[in-house]
């Protein structure tokens, strides 16, 4: 079923992309198929949540010294450690490296694979091992990955790739949300604005 303008505007209200959201979502669908009005809505609602409305294609950790210490305590267990983190120009980048060092296929903080394997995209691809499974998934160098995750194709195919890779069809299919959200999300963050996406886009594609 393609997606119209208009029907995307209301789902999106003051997106001003949409006429990019929508040809780019019609084009790459149906490869997934994400292709009944449930699973469009399903998938439209999930992603609008993650990424604030199809605005937000790149993790935001421009996090001050006291957002570090309550939400990375691990990486930053002392005041000191995040200030000095946080005073910096380029503290996204460093912070980003810090937190995602050694793990998800990440090298050392040093090797700066946590700012480049940050999350991208509108259900945001984190980690190394995960942008090298989407680009073998496209038969694309891992190194085209983080630059393509931030256009209007990119952001949508990768999300389409979770999406496959998670099965979430299956749970649009039911109108398993719950179950869809603890898949994306590793537990329910949001779930209420999640239903209220869900519920109104279903309303407008007539699902």
């Amino acid at each position: 079923m393609t997606i119209s303008q208009e029907q995307l505007q209301q789902i999106l209200p003051g997106n001003p992309y949409l006429d990019h959201w929508t040809e780019a979502l019609n084009k790459i669908l149906p490869d997934y198929d994400i292709n009944t009005p449930q699973r469009e809505a399903a998938f439209l609602a999930q992603c609008a949540h993650e990424s604030g409305g199809f605005t937000a294609l790149h993790e935001n950790l421009n996090y001050r010294a006291a957002t570090l210490r309550k939400v990375f305590p691990k990486y930053f267990p002392t005041d000191a450690l995040a200030e000095q983190y946080a005073s910096q120009p380029n503290k996204a980048e460093l912070i980003a490296n810090r937190v995602y060092a050694n793990r998800m296929g990440n090298g050392d903080e040093a090797s700066g694979d946590g700012y480049r394997y940050c999350g991208r995209g509108l259900i945001q691809l984190t980690g190394k091992n995960n942008y090298q499974a989407f680009a073998d998934s496209l038969e694309m160098p891992v190194e085209d990955v983080p630059a393509f995750l931030e256009t209007f194709e990119g952001a949508i195919q990768s999300a389409c790739w979770f999406w496959e890779a998670n099965n979430l069809n299956q749970y649009a299919d039911t109108d398993d949300i719950l179950t869809m959200t603890k898949r994306i999300n590793g537990g329910t963050i949001g779930l209420e604005d999640r239903k209220k996406h869900y519920e109104h886009a279903k309303h407008v594609l007539g699902a």
